[in-house]
């Protein structure tokens, strides 16, 4: 165990601790500034409009993601995990934007949902005029929660066809057997079964969603306005940007535990819906 105590504690812990050290100091790089203000970055973030704008910008972001996702590589995986023809084609079509290098997703991506770019272009010879998807405050979370979708549905949608193949073919038999319809199966059987993966999944999609950085970045850079700017990309404009970075430590400290109390509450309530859980 000792290769992997040492990782984490020279890439996990350690600089954790640096983290929580930077967030008591005024730390401006530029003018060689490191004093010692104790709590009051942590103080003045209770204050500050726009780190609370910012978290209510990333949990729907959060929220929306892990919605759409887990649905739709349920849906995938209940199709997919058919013995139909071509099957595995579609399984390798959907996986391979995982793979995917994030930057060169998103890039595409940015070209595609332009205002003159291809979905536009396409709707345009249907007769409808498709709006700025990236600068449209109405319109630009959303677009860039359907791009993430895409680029890590295929992830979730290999461990629930793993999860829906694993499930005992003689429970399902005797429910058929029992007068049960395909409808009834699923949702008293199967669904149950595959309740230890759905909470994997959600927990993974859920925590990753939270620190978004790269599309942020990438294709709104925060805007418009404010509509897109997630806590990730705050910290990473507090810190770079206006090389303030101890108060970018501090939201570094705040974004992390409240992922923790994201990820504890989801774990803490599993005995309530997963299977085999007591």
């Amino acid at each position: 165990m000792a290769p992997v105590i040492v990782g984490v504690l020279a890439l996990g812990l350690v600089p954790f601790g640096y983290v929580i050290w930077y967030a008591l100091h005024d730390w401006n790089p530029l003018v060689a500034t490191f004093d010692w203000v104790g709590g009051d970055n942590f103080r003045a973030l209770l204050s500050d409009s726009t780190v609370w704008a910012s978290l209510g910008v990333t949990f729907t972001f959060a929220i929306l993601l892990m919605v759409l996702n887990v649905t739709l590589a349920m849906v995938l995986a209940v199709l997919l995990v058919q013995k139909l023809p071509g099957t595995t084609t579609f399984r390798t079509f959907f996986f391979s934007p995982v793979i995917v290098s994030t930057v060169a997703w998103v890039l595409i991506w940015n070209f595609l949902v332009a205002s003159n770019g291809g979905i536009n272009g396409f709707l345009a010879t249907i007769g409808i005029s498709g709006p700025n998807w990236l600068r449209d405050p109405s319109w630009a979370l959303v677009t860039v929660v359907v791009i993430q979708v895409f680029k890590g549905v295929g992830m979730n949608m290999i461990l629930f066809i793993a999860a829906l193949q694993n499930v005992p073919g003689d429970l399902k038999e005797a429910a058929r057997i029992d007068g049960a319809g395909p409808r009834r199966v699923f949702t008293s059987i199967t669904l149950p079964l595959m309740t230890p993966t759905i909470l994997l999944v959600t927990m993974i999609t859920l925590i990753s969603a939270m620190d978004v950085f790269a599309p942020i970045q990438i294709l709104t850079e925060g805007g418009p306005g404010r509509s897109t700017t997630v806590i990730s990309y705050l910290l990473y404009r507090t810190a770079f940007v206006q090389q303030d970075f101890g108060y970018a430590s501090a939201i570094g400290v705040v974004l992390f535990f409240v992922v923790l109390a994201m990820a504890a509450l989801q774990w803490g309530t599993r005995k309530k819906w997963v299977h085999d859980e007591v």
